[in-house]
């Protein structure tokens, strides 16, 4: 089983639940329909890695706040970046099939440490900086689903087991990337940062 590292320990989650669609101005970048209801998907737990791959030409990066769960509530919160095959997740969308081809392949989720987090989760933000600049930004209140509703909907037909995470969404700022480009997360609660990760495109 992949780990990602909690408080200085490996853990494993079992799974990695995605919310889609969570922010407006990345719906309309992507041109596509404001979401009726939560749009949830999961990465399998071969999908976790801290190692950032480069795919391909039609492959992005999708940065997002992630929460870790222990006894159903969020214990720890970590930065990820959600990586998309964009032409294969165009043709299953245009056929209306799973996206799991496009979302689900070994090393699609880029995941940072993860730290204990027991504060005001209205508090949190994040920004992703590519190559020095600045890639995308969000924070709490950005968001259509909070990571209460999140949990909730989730949780309203699957289990959360321990050291499963959420990915919360991504705003707007995706792109494809190329090898040796360095990308670096900062997620704050309020004006403290609490956690730094850096990676380089393998």
């Amino acid at each position: 089983m992949n780990t990602v590292r909690f408080d200085h320990r490996p853990v494993a989650p079992s799974k990695v639940v995605c919310i889609g669609r969570n922010y407006v101005e990345h719906i309309q970048e992507l041109g596509n329909e404001m979401p009726e209801n939560m749009v949830i998907f999961n990465k399998p737990n071969s999908s976790v890695t801290d190692t950032l791959r480069y795919f391909g030409p039609e492959t992005r990066f999708e940065g997002e706040l992630c929460l870790l769960i222990e006894k159903g509530a969020v214990a720890g919160i970590g930065f990820g970046l959600d990586l998309t095959h964009a032409d294969i997740q165009n043709r299953l969308k245009a056929k209306g099939l799973p996206w799991e081809r496009a979302k689900a392949f070994d090393g699609a989720a880029v995941l940072s440490d993860f730290i204990p987090f027991d504060g005001s989760l209205e508090s949190l933000r994040f920004e992703l900086y590519r190559d020095g600049a600045l890639a995308q930004h969000a924070d709490y209140n950005l968001m259509i689903y909070k990571p209460q509703q999140m949990l909730q909907e989730i949780q309203s037909f699957m289990t959360l087991e321990d050291g499963d995470i959420v990915m919360t969404g991504t705003p707007k700022g995706v792109s494809t990337y190329q090898r040796g480009e360095r990308f670096e997360a900062v997620v704050y609660a309020g004006d403290k940062e609490l956690l730094r990760a850096e990676w380089i495109c393998q």
